[in-house]
């Protein structure tokens, strides 16, 4: 029984959990139990049955030596053997305990060192004189083992193994236990008397076997109760007097069981069991349970025997589990090396996988999957709708921080996954990057579990002066349940699957990356070299054209009188002309000079840059009768003159491209998740939307020189600045609607000044 203090509405089954059961000071009472003082292996601590194995009280036997109760001869073999750091080179042996005079009695006796190091013997009456020899192992195990190897089913070969031990034991009943995830225990197979009622294919709740008694079964291997019923003896003194602490039997195999397990086996009308745990990978993998309805003892040798060959069937059981799990783990690795191979042919290995969509599935057995780069999402089979997909990336990055996350249950923990839980009850993921992910979905299945007793109420709650008193269910009926919201578990390979493809995937990038840094190298040396050569060109040019201007304009100076009209108009053309070729070339190179690496980024006010533009302005300003007003406007990480540039190329078009009403320009900004995004409206003359894009490439020009002046740069130039700063830019307009202007600059800045801390 469980003592909780509290109401009973308060029940929280979790106490369980956290009960040191390996620290009640209890033993079972067929066995004796000592903690000794090296090296003179004085008593310091006993159990209270004492009197009834060798005639002298728990008291009188304190402060006592092994000498003085064993024979002196094998006392000395046990000391020297405790000299030696691996205590199972003396265990088992057997102990000598004279009682009444020359009277003997056997005992099988264990050493072993506790948590902080007490050094405890057990010693259990012995049924034999000698120990088992290792062949008589072999020989019980041989024909269970030669015909475990020839049967290929798992289930068959765990029923082999239940028979054989209840032939050994002698058990009214044998299981074998396998554990899932969630820890409850499904019976795989089972021998019994064919008078019980069969336990076969039911799952046992993880209730019944707590955390704590867990871990025991981890530390003890084989764990025997002969009598359900029997009275524990307790510890004297009950703390050990050098520590003055409650003593730690976690290693012990005389340990008393908890007073709600025994009544847990009253409930099952169990008078004694015996548990062998099969432990892989260092952890619990499941059980073999042995139950009898009345007492029954298990001499130590046949125990050690049933460990024994729990041991070597269970190998095999592994190596049969890790055998499957190789051939569909090299399955999944060719999958993935077509995965690769496929990614590294594209431009992407976003459309790598989406080329060898099929192949994405079978990696991890999924029916759909989603690849979210950003914003957008790519899906491949059964998914959730993209916007669904896009809300569950967003729970992701908000509530899941490892790079792999996965559950066959998604509704239990994601409410909305309800709205598609035939598509998406399970879910794995993997994060890319920090906001990209590639994810597989599982739909539900809806599954029939058969309990062994009704899941929801395993324990019931009793009170008594103010402690709430847990006691086990009594019913072990079959309680079917339907499990839905769930679909097929992930497997761990599949896990491991999806991880080696992250890899793979990142892999890539970096690649991507390299090659990308080796263009950006060989681009920055071809603009740099087109640079030198548009400034040189520029200045070679701009001299000829002088040249040109000047004489022609000295022609016409001398000669006006032997001139006609013509000839005058003609001149007038090709001045027109060399200053045209001045503009262009003039804008030619403020364009060239629009670099991002050549500006150092800072904080910089908006405002400022913009009442500079229309201080540039004022004159056109003036002329036009235009009106230029904005709304409070933020600091921004920018190149403040680019910045100015910006403004006052989109403020001098709205002013030229004007209609017949006086100009209105209204600035404003706006706030987005990870961008300041800006707007310039005016009232002009608008922008067929055909041409929303036309406009921003260099030379484009929508109405001839004679109706609206200018060398068609002024969009360029705006749109080259703003993908310096990683914004960009857009117009949305009707003809003869006036014309809105779009553009975004990053709230952190370009990721390079961001590094550097560019905050000046």
């Amino acid at each position: 029984m469980i003592a909780i203090p509290g109401k009973t509405q308060d029940i929280n089954l979790t106490k369980l959990d956290e009960s040191p059961i390996h620290l009640w000071g209890h033993i079972q009472p067929h066995g004796v139990l000592f903690v000794l003082e090296e090296p003179n292996l004085k008593i310091l601590q006993t159990s209270t049955n004492t009197l009834k194995f060798f005639g002298i009280t728990p008291e009188a036997i304190i402060e006592q030596t092994l000498d003085d109760i064993f024979d002196s001869f094998q006392i000395e073999q046990v000391k020297a053997g405790l000299l030696r750091d691996n205590l199972d080179f003396i265990n088992p042996t057997k102990l000598w305990a004279r009682v009444n005079g020359d009277d003997y009695v056997i005992f099988d006796a264990v050493f072993h060192r506790n948590s902080v190091g007490h050094l405890i013997l057990e010693l259990e009456p012995a049924t034999s004189q000698e120990n088992i020899p290792f062949l008589s192992f072999y020989h019980l195990a041989k024909a269970s083992i030669n015909e475990l190897q020839s049967n290929a089913n798992l289930r068959e070969f765990c029923q082999i193994i239940v028979k054989e031990v209840r032939q050994m034991t002698g058990f009214d009943r044998v299981m074998l236990y396998k554990f899932d995830e969630q820890n409850h225990g499904d019976v795989i197979a089972e021998d019994k008397l064919d008078s019980l009622e069969p336990y076969l294919g039911l799952r046992f709740p993880a209730s019944d076997i707590p955390l704590p008694a867990r871990r025991l079964f981890c530390s003890n291997s084989i764990r025997l109760i002969p009598d359900a019923t029997a009275k524990p003896a307790q510890l004297f003194p009950p703390n050990n007097p050098i520590d003055e602490n409650p003593l730690d039997l976690t290693l012990s195999i005389l340990r008393s069981a908890s007073g709600c397990h025994l009544e847990y086996l009253h409930n099952m009308a169990v008078g004694a069991s015996l548990t062998i745990s099969l432990i892989k990978d260092g952890k619990l993998w499941g059980l073999i349970a042995c139950h009898h309805q009345t007492p029954k003892y298990v001499p130590y040798e046949l125990r050690k025997a049933c460990e024994f060959l729990g041991r070597v069937v269970f190998a095999e059981i592994s190596a049969r589990e890790e055998t499957e799990d190789y051939d569909y783990r090299m399955k999944l690795a060719s999958i993935q090396s077509q995965l690769v191979d496929s990614m590294s042919l594209e431009d992407t290995f976003v459309e790598g996988l989406v080329n060898d969509s099929q192949n994405l599935l079978n990696l991890t057995s999924a029916t759909g999957a989603a690849i979210c780069i950003g914003d957008s999402c790519r899906l491949i089979g059964q998914t959730p709708k993209e916007d669904d997909i896009k809300y569950l990336v967003q729970w992701l990055k908000k509530n899941v921080n490892q790079e792999v996350f996965y559950t066959d249950s998604l509704p239990h923990i994601y409410a909305d996954a309800r709205n598609f839980k035939d598509v998406a009850s399970g879910l794995l993921s993997v994060t890319v990057s920090q906001r990209n992910y590639v994810l597989w979905f599982r739909p539900e299945v809806i599954q029939t579990v058969n309990w062994g007793g009704d899941p929801n109420h395993v324990y019931q709650a009793k009170s008594s002066e103010g402690t709430l008193q847990l006691s086990p269910r009594k019913s072990f009926e079959l309680w079917k349940e339907t499990v839905r919201l769930k679909s097929l578990s992930w497997k761990a390979v599949e896990i491991k699957a999806a991880l080696e493809l992250k890899k793979a995937i990142t892999n890539i990038i970096l690649r991507q990356a390299d090659e990308l840094a080796q263009l950006a190298q060989d681009l920055e040396l071809s603009n740099a070299e087109l640079k030198k050569f548009a400034y040189v060109a520029s200045h070679d040019l701009q001299e000829p054209l002088n040249q040109v201007s000047n004489y022609v304009q000295l022609l016409e100076m001398r000669y006006a009188e032997a001139l006609d009209e013509d000839a005058s108009e003609f001149i007038n053309f090709a001045v027109e002309g060399v200053s045209l070729m001045q503009t262009l070339i003039d804008d030619v190179l403020a364009y060239s000079k629009v670099d991002m690496r050549a500006v150092e980024f800072e904080l910089t006010e908006a405002e400022t840059a913009l009442e500079r533009a229309i201080a540039n302005l004022r004159g056109r300003i003036h002329q036009t009768g235009a009106t230029v007003t904005h709304d409070p406007l933020p600091t921004v990480m920018a190149d403040s003159t680019q910045l100015m540039q910006l403004f006052l190329n989109l403020i001098s078009n709205a002013i030229k491209f004007r209609s017949e009403k006086p100009p209105e320009i209204q600035i404003s900004s706006k706030r987005l998740e990870d961008a300041w995004l800006f707007s310039v409206q005016d009232n002009g003359i608008g922008i067929d939307p055909q041409y929303a894009e036309r406009i921003f490439v260099i030379f484009q020009r929508l109405h001839t020189r004679d109706e609206y002046p200018g060398t068609g740069m002024g969009l360029a130039i705006c749109k080259k600045i703003l993908e310096c700063h990683r914004g960009r830019i857009w117009v949305e307009s009707e003809l003869g609607q006036g014309s809105t202007f779009y553009f975004t600059i990053p709230v952190g800045g370009r990721e390079r000044d961001r590094r550097r801390g560019r905050t000046r």
